[in-house]
């Protein structure tokens, strides 16, 4: 059978075989080889199987590539640059890191931005300081602004060593010459450390802005939040979202995602309720991730008729229910003895196109013959033959 090799083709099968770093470069190989001689590589499947042999470290290979590229006139993109010098910077191996950074001028590749950003990353993953702000300096020297990642990825490296000190004082300096960071220097400081595993750390400096008056990012309070909440120090994490509301930080639909189905699942009903409330009057019209987890608290406290008015209430004010949520509503109904209520949302989601799954209707129907309601359960046994 004869194959017609298309670009598209040669990249799609690299992709697929990611992982494979030899069998993809015989593949290269062979379709660079094939005969009748009708594909020729572009870039992009270039990029591709170099980024694989990076991946996998066939670093030789890789190599061979790259030159190989060059003779065919092909640049080398920043992105895939970048990509092949995080990868040594991840396996320790900052020698060829800084050659291939050194030597990006000869493939046609600028030092941009994000190329710096790359090699900042390697020098802090193996913890050369000192290297990776010297190269700040000369990437300012060569008229490149540093952007949130530049300053991100040293403060991390930094804290991560237990250098908060060397952070701060990194962070002043490049405010004194005119480079501050996008964000605030001390939403760095707090992901730096939340990055670094230094939770109580992260803690502490938000209290003592709290007290000062300041309130982070909400960006950086959501990772503070989804940190704390993993801990499992809830009443922690809603004492501080009280405050932080008081000095005036603005919550996005994020922070809600974090914090209605914490308390949902804690039981706090009522707190779920006035954060739901509150992410409405901020304009957010409640998602099936919103308003799910609170019905699923309130049928774990028996309320299932306060949880079936509540969702017909998010029916119309809501974003409509997807699949998870009816199953989710049906199982608990099942679970709690509401059958027939049970059978009702299974025909009300076949008629939005959701098809539910097997389990849910083998469930209610054996609970509405266990109740006498044959017939209900003859009904459903129907619908689900011609849903097959």
């Amino acid at each position: 059978m004869r194959v017609s090799l298309s670009s598209d083709l040669v990249f799609r099968v690299l992709r697929s075989c990611s992982r494979c770093g030899t069998e993809s470069l015989r593949f290269f190989n062979w379709a660079c080889t094939c005969q009748p001689a009708s594909y020729a590589p572009t870039s992009v499947e270039y990029e591709e199987i170099v980024k694989i042999l990076a991946q996998t470290k066939k670093y030789e290979s890789m190599w061979k590539i790259i030159h190989q590229m060059k003779s065919q006139r092909l640049g080398l993109s920043p992105n895939t640059a970048c990509f092949i010098i995080e990868e040594f910077g991840k396996h320790g191996i900052i020698d060829q890191a800084v050659e291939i950074f050194n030597k990006l001028k000869h493939f046609d590749c600028k030092q941009n931005v994000d190329v710096f950003n790359s090699l900042l990353f390697a020098l802090c993953e193996v913890k050369m300081f000192h290297g990776a702000y010297a190269l700040i300096r000369r990437m300012i020297r060569k008229g490149e602004v540093p952007d949130k990642r530049t300053f991100a990825v040293l403060v991390n490296g930094w804290c991560s060593a237990g250098k908060m000190s060397e952070a701060q004082d990194f962070l002043e300096e490049m405010s004194r010459k005119g480079f501050n960071p996008p964000v605030r220097g001390r939403d760095l400081l707090i992901e730096g450390l939340l990055h670094a595993g230094y939770l109580e750390s992260a803690k502490g400096m938000v209290r003592k802005m709290t007290k000062e008056g300041f309130v982070p990012d909400v960006g950086t309070f959501n990772s503070l939040m989804e940190a704390i909440l993993k801990s499992g120090e809830l009443d922690f994490c809603l004492s501080l979202y009280h405050s932080v509301c008081k000095l005036g930080l603005c919550p996005d639909i994020g922070t809600y995602k974090l914090l209605i189905p914490a308390v949902s699942k804690a039981g706090m009903i009522d707190e779920a309720f006035r954060l739901l409330h509150k992410s409405i009057e901020d304009g957010h019209k409640p998602f099936p991730s919103l308003y799910a987890p609170i019905i699923k608290g309130m049928c774990r406290r028996g309320q299932f008729d306060d949880a079936f008015s509540f969702f017909s209430e998010m029916k119309v004010k809501g974003h409509p229910p997807n699949r998870p949520v009816y199953t989710m509503l049906i199982t608990m109904s099942g679970r709690g003895g509401r059958y027939v209520e049970a059978a009702n949302y299974l025909a009300e989601m076949t008629e939005f196109g959701f098809t539910p799954i097997s389990r849910c209707f083998d469930m209610v129907t054996d609970g509405l013959r266990s109740c006498g309601k044959h017939d209900l359960a003859e009904k459903l046994m129907q619908l689900e033959v011609s849903l097959q």
